[in-house]
């Protein structure tokens, strides 16, 4: 009875450092009963086979004047040592299928959220609102380099969670753009590979307004431990509110991509955009990592035609680290990045890319890339 009622108390147990989270859903909570279960189930195995094994050579040993049996084959015994797995085994796959159906079956959701894995960052599209964004690493770089104390939620934190409405069927679709990545929040009880050309799906439905915490759990490259996962569970009036307010932040964004700006603008959006997605490889003072990713700080690059910066910016460079950024980038941020990498550390260039000229090199590739009319 002592044992079922610890299996049956999922909060105690998962306060203990090396257990579980705490189960926030239904799926999360039936995992962890599951876990518990097995877990027992291996433990009386262990202890009865063990127990037999000392019993017999404590009690057995040639000291006592045992003398050892001469035996060959006995179809009872070996009958019983395979009944016996097998009914285990069978006891063990029905719950665990139960779990498994049941985490797979998406069917029905109030939401669907697309999710891309880049490296190293996550976006996120609510198909159902029209909101997509992307949510990177926010921990200060002074505490990734030791030069700061580490905050409470070091390499746990980010610039945009994912926003979910609780109560709410979530249906997740998962891939990725570059290489295989793995979007896990345990207390949620989602675990699911994003493999680039395919789409993956899972679901959760969060059972209580909190904050949960994941990680990319696949080795996905130098800074696989900077792109965590960061899920707020809120009422649903609250959601509609953050619905509101993202719809609002897109159509302002929207409206930037047809400014002009001036270069002190420009300049100062652009080591924000430049310190998201660039400084994980390039490094905050535009230096690079020797062997690995190129100095931005007096390259040909950044010193060059700005058209071509704009260029690599857009496309990034095939068959490299260096990722084509049309895709994750409004016009005015890449304006703002490339105006921020030309006029930074010992660049100097004095000019600066407007989003118009951004828009029209996006034209240009589109242009490119269309058949000849014959």
């Amino acid at each position: 009875m002592g044992w079922a009622a610890l299996a049956a108390s999922p909060p105690v147990l998962a306060e203990y450092g090396y257990n579980l989270q705490v189960p926030a859903s239904s799926v999360a909570h039936d995992v962890f009963q599951l876990h518990n279960l097995i877990m027992l189930v291996c433990l009386v195995i262990f202890v009865a086979v063990f127990s037999v094994m000392f019993y017999s050579l404590l009690k057995h040993r040639k000291s006592l004047g045992h003398q050892a049996a001469h035996f060959h084959e006995n179809t009872t015994v070996e009958i019983i040592w395979t009944v016996i797995p097998f009914i285990i085994l069978m006891g063990m796959a029905y719950p665990a299928a139960k779990v498994v159906i049941d985490m797979k079956d998406t069917s029905n959701p109030d939401m669907t959220i697309k999710i891309t894995g880049y490296q190293w960052k996550w976006s996120y599209d609510y198909l159902n609102d029209g909101i997509r964004f992307y949510s990177t690493l926010a921990t200060p770089r002074e505490q990734i380099d030791g030069s700061a104390a580490k905050g409470e939620h070091y390499l746990l934190e980010v610039d945009e969670p994912m926003v979910v409405p609780v109560g709410k069927r979530v249906r997740l679709l998962i891939t990725a753009n570059d290489v295989i990545h793995s979007w896990w929040v345990p207390a949620l009880g989602v675990k699911q590979d994003g493999i680039p050309g395919f789409i993956r799906d899972s679901w959760f439905k969060a059972d209580t307004i909190g904050t949960y915490r994941g990680q990319c759990a696949e080795l996905c490259g130098k800074d696989h431990g900077f792109m965590p996962i960061v899920v707020e569970v809120v009422s649903e009036d609250d959601y509609k509110t953050w619905v509101a307010k993202k719809q609002g932040t897109a159509h302002a964004a929207a409206a930037d991509n047809d400014k002009t700006f001036d270069v002190a603008e420009l300049v100062a959006r652009g080591e924000k955009v430049y310190l998201a997605n660039c400084a994980a490889c390039h490094q905050a003072n535009g230096m690079g990592i020797p062997g690995a990713f190129l100095p931005i700080n007096g390259s040909k690059v950044a010193t060059g035609p700005i058209a071509d910066h704009v260029r690599v910016v857009l496309d990034g460079r095939p068959g490299t680290a260096m990722a084509a950024f049309a895709g994750q980038l409004s016009d005015a941020d890449i304006a703002a990045v490339v105006t921020y990498q030309r006029n930074a550390w010992d660049n100097k260039m004095g000019d600066a890319a407007q989003p118009a000229a951004i828009a029209a090199a996006r034209g240009g590739a589109a242009e490119a890339a269309a058949p000849a009319a014959q």
